[in-house]
Formats: C-alpha cells, structure tokens, sequence
C-alpha cells in the first residue's frame, strides 16, 4: 500500500511488496528492490540516490530519514565459498543469503551510508555521514566514523523529540 509519494524518477522493485506510510517521501533517483517486505513506515524521508538492495526485509519506522547516497544491503551472495555470485546466475549455483535491516523512529542516518544486513538501528539513534554499519546501533546515541571506525558521540534528547512528535500529531488532528 502506497500512501506517501515516490517521485518519478525513483525506482521500484517488487512494489507490491512495498508499503509507504502517510506522509513519507521517496526522492526521484533512488533504487529500491522490496524484497521480501520493505515497509516504511509514516514521515519518513528517503534522500535522492539512496538504494535499498539484497532481496531481505527493510523496516524503517515513522519519522526516520535516510540521508542522499544511503545504501541499505539486505542480502549478500556468500564469497567465501564454492559458489558462483551475481543476479545473472541461476540460484541453484549460488549461495544468496537474504536478513533484515530495521531502522528505528526517529532514527537519522547520514550521507553515504551503508547498512550491512542483519543491522538494527536503533530509535532515535543518528549516524554521521559516510558511516559503515555492520552491527546493531544502540537507541538514541550520536555515532560517527571518525578513521573508518563507529564511535559513540553523545546522547540525542528522546523526552524533547517525542514531545516535539506529540506535538506535531496533535496539529495534524485538526
């Protein structure tokens, strides 16, 4: 179900498989492949040349935003064994491993980003930009790469967003 608006340059795979929430916004020049399930959820922001690609799950909660440039992997061809990799093989030669990526409410990934599969995001957890995600990031903190590396920065302020959220949705009631 389709609720928000995907831009005319924006490309979908598998749409039947993608629900957009009211007021959610996918940028012209993105590439989505909705697998499994992609569902996003309510005022969500999706910046232009962002990909969501693998063939698994994507789960993105109300009011998160993903940055221009984010890559989303919700699957990966395994390279480590006797397998043949690549969409143009047939599935019987490869080893294809499908997962999920959940990105929480409120949560704010940066430019250039890549999210591994298997990731959780956490709400209201921000990433600075051009961050390489590949474990789980904990609820409410500030991360940036700072050498390659994800490190903790600082608290966000949950009680001030959700009031500011709360807010929001009590002048949209009228």
């Amino acid at each position: 179900m389709i609720n928000g608006t995907i831009y005319n340059l924006a490309k979908i795979i598998n749409l039947e498989n993608l629900h957009l929430g009211e007021k959610s916004q996918i940028d012209d020049f993105c590439f989505i492949n909705a697998g499994k399930i992609t569902d996003i959820g309510r005022n969500v922001h999706i910046g232009s040349f962002t990909s969501i690609v693998g063939g698994g799950e994507c789960i993105i909660g109300d009011f998160a935003g993903l940055s221009a440039g984010c890559r989303i992997i919700t699957g990966s061809d395994d390279f480590s064994g006797p397998f043949l990799t690549n969409p143009t093989v047939p599935s019987e030669f490869t080893n294809v491993t499908l997962n999920k990526v959940e990105i929480g409410r409120h949560a704010i990934i940066g430019t250039n980003s890549i999210i591994f599969p298997g990731v959780t995001i956490g709400e209201g957890c921000a990433v600075g930009a051009g961050a390489i995600i590949h474990k789980n990031l904990k609820p409410w903190t500030v991360y940036v790469s700072i050498d390659g590396k994800l490190r903790e920065l600082k608290q966000r302020n949950k009680q001030a967003i959700l009031e500011m959220e709360y807010q929001y949705l009590l002048s949209q009631s009228d």
